[in-house]
């Protein structure tokens, strides 16, 4: 247990910072709700906060490739504690509106892309520093968070049922104040950016050199666009296999987010039984943990193409029934199938982001990435509202179901991912 202490420690502090999350996230549209009386009005934060997330979430990959990523993440979950801890007291002081959800929404944005892409750069360092096989520590994080997903809506249910929505903002600033200290316990040398020290740029190469001088001439606003580029180089041009599980995140993302943000909402709206999605989001994440726990203990007993293969294949079946709309019980197994086939290749995906970028680019590579993700996944949900409005949720869940298996065959033809198991990869890999 000493030897996996870091490790161990890590994981905590993810899960305490993403359970936070996960709270917040449920209550927080309800206080919105409850205090405005205006579904326009919570809509209208989420597109508000939506803007400055994308905006940080590329700062975040300069600061992230300049400064010690594991301060970084402290630093950005202490943020993240303080904006959701100031809606209380601004309740108790003066009353919330509207103003003040924009205002905390947006400092709670400065932290939490920030945060989340330093933990995605940890998580190599804290493995390599235990000595534990990336891929399988990668899908135990992957276990772990979806254990979370299925906790977070249930724990944020009672809280608000026994103490209120607003007083329950305090559990979750508690939260994040909690992952912030469990991350103290973590050796600073976990954090440290290859070839930087001091909160200097990297220098590791003669282009990062360079592109780290610029940034401090021309300051952060600089230096992130200089990191929005180095992260499309990385994720886009150099490497075919990021490229092509970058572009299936992607798909994904727009694809299952319109579901679950729109699609599903409405449907059960209409049905007169919108407490059903609930239990469907639920069952979809008691799937992906299962699915997640088999590829963990499995994962070096198969190769990558088969589970790549089973993977998705699965999920294009699984998105096919649940695009058909079904009876609910026949809709729960769908949501039950899709979460179980989509673990595998979630956490295969997350290794190849993880294990192909370059050290020094991480930072870069992963604020890029989340910020593609925060742009992908609104526009899907808006494409996706025109379909309802003009042809009805039938036919938009039709749609994005058919949309799946074309990405689904493209994903199969392409060619840098036939070969997932040559010897070539499997030694860049190991080395």
């Amino acid at each position: 247990m000493k030897r996996y202490g870091t490790s161990i420690r890590f994981l905590i502090s993810s899960a305490l910072s993403l359970l936070g999350n996960s709270v917040v996230g449920i209550a927080l549209p309800l206080i919105v709700l409850a205090t405005t009386g205006d579904a326009l009005a919570a809509g209208t934060l989420t597109l508000i906060c939506a803007v400055p997330q994308v905006m940080f979430g590329v700062l975040g990959g300069a600061v992230l490739d300049r400064f010690n990523r594991r301060d970084v993440s402290i630093a950005s979950d202490i943020i993240s504690a303080l904006s959701v801890a100031l809606l209380p007291v601004v309740d108790l002081l003066w009353g919330l509106n509207f103003a003040w959800f924009a205002v905390l929404g947006v400092l709670g944005a400065i932290g939490d892309i920030p945060g989340m892409t330093a933990r995605d750069t940890l998580a190599p360092a804290v493995s390599r520093r235990d000595g534990m096989d990336l891929q399988r520590y990668l899908g135990l994080s992957q276990s772990i968070d979806s254990l979370v997903t299925i906790v977070g809506p249930a724990v944020a249910a009672f809280l608000i049922g026994a103490i209120g929505g607003v007083n329950t903002l305090w559990v979750t600033a508690a939260l994040s104040l909690s992952a912030a200290v469990v991350t103290t316990t973590i050796p600073r040398a976990v954090g440290a950016v290859q070839g930087v020290g001091n909160g200097e740029a990297p220098v590791s190469t003669h282009e990062a050199a360079e592109g780290a001088d610029a940034g401090q001439k021309r300051g952060l606003v600089a230096a992130a666009l200089s990191s929005l580029r180095t992260g499309l180089r990385v994720l886009l041009r150099d490497d075919a296999i990021l490229r092509a599980s970058m572009l299936l995140s992607l798909g994904s993302v727009m694809v299952f987010g319109s579901f679950q943000g729109l699609v599903l909402p409405v449907f059960f709206t209409e049905t007169g039984h919108p407490e059903l999605l609930g239990y469907v989001l639920s069952v979809m994440s008691a799937g992906l943990l299962a699915g997640t726990l088999v590829y963990t203990a499995l994962a070096p007993r198969l190769a990558r193409r088969t589970w790549y293969v089973v993977s998705l294949v699965g999920m294009a079946v699984s998105v096919l029934a649940l695009g058909l709309l079904p009876a609910f019980p026949a809709l729960l197994a769908a949501a039950c199938a899709l979460g179980f086939t989509s673990g595998p290749i979630s956490a295969l995906l997350g290794f190849f982001m993880l294990d192909r970028i370059p050290a020094a680019s991480r930072g870069s590579a992963l604020g890029t990435q989340n910020s593609l993700m925060l742009v992908v996944a609104p526009a899907g949900v808006f494409v996706s509202s025109v379909v309802v409005s003009l042809a009805g949720i039938e036919t938009a869940a039709f749609a994005l179901a058919a949309l799946w298996v074309v990405v689904t065959l493209i994903a199969l033809a392409i060619r840098s991912m036939r070969s997932l198991d040559d010897e070539e990869i499997l030694n860049r890999d190991a080395a």
